[in-house]
């Protein structure tokens, strides 16, 4: 049986030291300009010493334009290589695999951050216009060029995010996606910019560029066998390193009634892979969960609250199957030893009971 601590060897770049990837988590840590700071470096570094096979960053946006939150790390300028090179250089040092989740925020932009907000279609609730087709392929470009720049700066690979309703996930969504053009209409026009990213990204970049995907079966206009049909395709292509779902909950039963026979991790662990490995992403808190998703066919599991509770939550996992994740809430204090600064401290208090309610004023 497949253990935590088993190595994982992918088709392409090296293999990862154990079976737990870092969640791209936003934090809100870096510079208004993109360029990486002292503090996300520290959060970043200190995940890595605490055992993550896969360390990978918050996303990163490949566009000015595709900036969604306040402190978000950018890939768009050669402005950003001297962080990102830091960044890789250490990660290397720390024993693990480095990636970079390239993301563009699309409708999901504050126009206070993005100016021009984006998406597939006209969206009134957003005030996003649609893109032309030109900007469609500029688009996939930039993000290719984020692969490009990532490369660079020395990382072993990089995350396509293609969930939560950005902006690939946008024109995955017969909702937000009512386009006329080769980008619009049956799923294969509407997968088409995701495919070319990843086939750009491939050609572009060395052979052993390892490419992983990130997708979402629910919420935001996700039709669970649209996003089953996608997954299996990008895994029997071979192009593809790695999938990683995010599930919101592993162990949930989806939204879609037609579907309610399995929990959301069951209607992915049977699909053919051709090399292509397999995470999942949601609420695992414990050593028992991470090994469940192992046993019932993941290659690797995908951590985030857990590794902002501990930093080192592959460490503890790997010396205690009976290990569990401190309960929530937790005190500022907690998350400031665990790595975190004040703004991405702040930036938790919008998971409702993550962190404990600030002390009133005497």
């Amino acid at each position: 049986m497949t253990r935590l601590a088993d190595p994982l060897a992918l088709t392409r770049g090296p293999a990862w030291k154990n079976r737990f990837m870092l969640a791209p988590l936003t934090n809100q840590q870096s510079h208004a300009d993109g360029t990486l700071s002292d503090e996300e470096f520290h959060w970043l570094t200190m995940r890595a010493q605490g055992g993550f096979g896969l360390t990978m960053t918050c996303a990163a946006h490949v566009q000015q334009s595709g900036n969604a939150f306040a402190g978000q790390l950018g890939i768009f300028g050669d402005q950003h290589l001297e962080g990102l090179t830091r960044l890789a250089d250490a990660l290397k040092a720390a024993g693990t695999v480095s990636s970079v989740q390239l993301h563009h925020g699309g409708m999901r932009c504050p126009k206070e951050l993005a100016g021009d907000v984006v998406a597939p279609s006209d969206d009134a609730e957003t005030g996003a216009r649609a893109l032309t087709t030109a900007e469609v392929e500029q688009l996939r470009d930039d993000f290719i060029a984020g692969a490009l720049r990532a490369q660079k700066a020395g990382f072993d690979g990089v995350e396509i995010h293609g969930a939560h309703g950005y902006i690939l996930c946008a024109f995955l969504s017969t909702q937000y996606n009512r386009r006329d053009d080769r980008y619009g209409g049956s799923l294969e026009n509407r997968a088409r910019l995701t495919l070319e990213v990843l086939d750009g990204i491939r050609a572009a970049c060395r052979p052993d560029f390892q490419v992983g995907l990130r997708l979402s079966p629910e919420r935001f206009g996700m039709e669970l066998a649209e996003i089953r049909d996608l997954a299996a395709e990008v895994m029997a292509g071979g192009k593809l390193d790695y999938l990683d779902m995010s599930l919101w909950d592993v162990f949930k039963t989806p939204m879609d009634e037609g579907f309610a026979e399995r929990d959301l991790l069951g209607w992915f662990t049977d699909l053919p892979r051709n090399g292509t490995k397999l995470g999942v992403a949601g609420k695992l808190m414990t050593a028992a969960q991470s090994q469940e998703t192992i046993d019932r066919g993941c290659d690797f599991a995908v951590i985030g609250r857990a590794a902002i509770l501990r930093h080192d939550f592959p460490d503890r996992v790997l010396a205690d199957a009976g290990y569990v994740s401190p309960a929530t809430p937790v005190s500022e204090a907690h998350l400031r030893a665990e790595g975190l600064s004040p703004s991405f401290v702040q930036y938790m208090r919008n998971w409702k009971g993550f962190v404990e309610e600030a002390e009133s004023a005497a």
